[in-house]
């Protein structure tokens, strides 16, 4: 339930950040989403290793591993978040539907790499 309610707020985060810097701010849609992307992976991750993972990486070295084992999954999902936003920004769809389209995607995926592999703790 917490990965649902930290989630919607990333999402309100990723899509706030985009409709700010896109719509207000007047910038391209593609600064504007890979911004939007970026802080949102910067919230998820906090979010995610203090309260819906409840990270129990004590040392250094542990928490390192940790970071960079969300990164890797987080990159992989930004990349399909910005490539679909790359072809769909380019149709007939709306920039904001497709973005929450996207979205919603990103974060199925992100729910599963980050609960078996980056705060899996070696649990198999």
């Amino acid at each position: 339930m917490l990965y649902v309610i930290f989630g919607l707020l990333t999402t309100f985060v990723n899509i706030g950040v985009f409709y700010f810097l896109r719509y207000l701010v007047k910038w391209n849609e593609n600064i504007s989403n890979l911004i939007a992307i970026i802080t949102s992976i910067v919230v998820a991750y906090i979010t995610n290793k203090n309260y819906v993972f409840h990270s129990k990486a004590n040392s250094t070295k542990e928490k390192m591993k940790e970071f960079l084992k969300f990164i890797t999954g987080r990159i992989l999902t930004m990349l399909l978040e910005f490539l679909g936003g790359l072809l769909l920004f380019e149709t007939d769809i709306s920039e904001i539907a497709s973005k929450i389209f996207l979205t919603a995607i990103v974060i199925i995926l992100n729910y599963f790499m980050s609960k078996f592999f980056a705060f899996s703790n070696g649990k198999k």
